[in-house]
């Protein structure tokens, strides 16, 4: 029986690259792989990029609304079988998605990976990411450090260059001055005390 897999990590643990990895490994034996990506993830278009540098095409680019257990089995209908799906930046999805993902590993018998995030910035959790946790038959950790050297666990969003621990869930790296950073507990902390001590004196 196939099985659903969420592969989670701090921002810069390699994620996509891992993903591309992947496809890579069953690409090289002669399997068929489809790469999906959420269409809200603006981060190179329709590509999956990697901070290494290497990309390709998403197969399937998917919004909120689209039933991804359908798309699947309209793939299966009118293309080639499917060995194995991977799904990057995972955590835009939404629960009825992921609830679908489910339902491709165990009635298609097909191999849904997933990478993604666990929490965003201000440390509350992703719609997709918290069904994933609830329902993936396999929940791997994939491991980054922070700048002073411990374990990275958070992701601190940065703009223009300065921590903020305010605004809205999505901001897509890299776009409109954002940037993201992968920081252990103390660093997140003590990044967010200076926020505030400089938000106190810019509202005072």
């Amino acid at each position: 029986m196939a099985k659903l897999y969420f592969r989670y990590g701090a921002m810069n643990c390699g994620k996509s690259t891992g993903l591309l990895q992947v496809a890579h490994n069953y690409e090289e034996r002669g399997m068929k792989v489809i790469i999906i990506k959420p269409v809200i993830d603006t981060k190179g278009g329709k590509r999956v990029v990697s901070r290494l540098g290497i990309e390709r095409d998403a197969d399937l680019c998917i919004d909120r609304s689209k039933n991804v257990y359908l798309e699947i089995k309209d793939w299966l209908n009118t293309k080639e079988d499917i060995d194995c799906i991977l799904v990057d930046e995972v955590q835009f999805l939404k629960e009825k998605q992921i609830d679908e993902l489910f339902e491709i590993a165990i009635k298609l018998d097909i191999p849904v990976i997933c990478y993604g995030l666990r929490t965003d910035f201000q440390m509350k959790g992703f719609e997709g990411s918290k069904r994933l946790l609830l329902i993936a038959h396999s929940i791997e950790e994939l491991k980054t450090i922070c700048s002073c050297g411990k374990k990275g666990i958070l992701n601190a969003r940065k703009i223009n260059g300065e921590f903020v621990f305010e605004g809205e869930q999505v901001a897509i790296d890299q776009e409109d001055n954002v940037e993201y950073e992968s920081l252990c507990g103390n660093c997140y902390f003590e990044e967010k005390k200076k926020y505030k001590k400089r938000k106190a004196k810019v509202d005072s």
